[in-house]
């Protein structure tokens, strides 16, 4: 004989205490497996009830998913700060950008992503700090499937770690590899104030500001960026555009507008790709990290 009904809502409401996503729709996915299979009764309800506690489960994931975890672009690129919990990704975040976060000496003090434009050469650029991930995420232990996606998403990593703890990347590493994720990476040795960085890391100190010019830098190369400035005639000031290489003078153009890319008949340039400064182009002419350019137009003005 079964257990009373009632006794048995109880003990599956014990089973489900601390349960959520994955974990709570395979516990309850269990839990129907056992009922048994009556169509009339108290039992009959009771499999209802634990049905629709698996269909909500299942919207609450997919909300999650949808509502809190996609992060919007913004900027040139995306770098993603990934590493274990309590590896200085908050408070590394927050030394580079003007966003406030909350940090503290323990694990999981980031609990969904958290995105940051910081200006580097005149470019904007997004850093999407990721909460600690786990040994077990590439199958949704820590909510890591829905993490993992937004790491899929990005241009480039910053993989960080505690200097004093640099194994606890390793895990991490196994975990974007079985999740089939292979992006430019940095590695990143936090708190160097504390620990010496290890070899073949790049060490960091939110204490210290050369520290984090030097990471600006590499960040920089990270993304694999050049910049171009974009002048009109008579006009002094230039404005920085990012472009992936190798990028034509139409690419630039392209980027205006359009219109200004159809237009285009080449452009006068001043920089490393040309032989003299104001030297006249045609549209097929790559540029380089550093060029100033004056779009030309069949109208005669760009």
């Amino acid at each position: 004989m079964p257990m009373p009904h009632r006794t048995y809502k109880q003990v599956i409401k014990r089973r489900l205490v601390g349960k959520e996503g994955g974990d709570r729709v395979r516990e309850l996915r269990a839990i129907l497996a056992e009922l048994p299979g009556y169509r009339n009764g108290p039992y009959a309800d009771l499999r209802k009830w634990v049905e629709s506690q698996l269909d909500s489960t299942r919207s609450r994931a997919r909300v999650l998913h949808r509502d809190s975890i996609a992060v919007r672009r913004e900027g040139a690129a995306q770098i993603a700060l990934v590493g274990p919990p309590n590896a200085g990704k908050s408070s590394l975040l927050q030394a580079l950008s003007n966003v406030q976060i909350k940090t503290g000496d323990y694990a999981f003090t980031t609990t969904r992503p958290v995105p940051a434009l910081i200006r580097i050469r005149g470019v904007l650029v997004q850093l999407v700090e990721i909460p600690g991930l786990i040994e077990g995420a590439s199958e949704d232990r820590g909510g890591g499937r829905a993490l993992l996606g937004v790491v899929r998403g990005a241009d480039a990593l910053v993989l960080c770690h505690d200097a004093a703890r640099p194994g606890e990347l390793a895990p991490i590493r196994a975990e974007l590899e079985l999740a089939g994720i292979e992006k430019p990476a940095l590695v990143v040795a936090t708190k160097v104030d504390e620990a010496p960085a290890p070899p073949d890391t790049v060490g960091v100190s939110v204490l210290d500001d050369s520290s984090l010019e030097r990471l600006r830098g590499e960040l920089w190369t990270l993304t694999g960026l050049i910049r171009v400035f974009l002048r009109k005639p008579g006009d002094a000031d230039v404005e920085p555009l990012a472009l992936h290489p190798p990028a034509t003078v139409a690419a630039v153009a392209r980027t205006i507008h359009a219109d200004v890319e159809r237009d285009c008949r080449g452009a006068r340039i001043t920089g490393p790709s040309a032989r003299f400064a104001g030297q006249r182009v045609g549209r097929d002419h790559v540029v380089a990290d550093g060029d100033t350019i004056e779009i030309l137009t069949r109208a005669g003005t760009p």
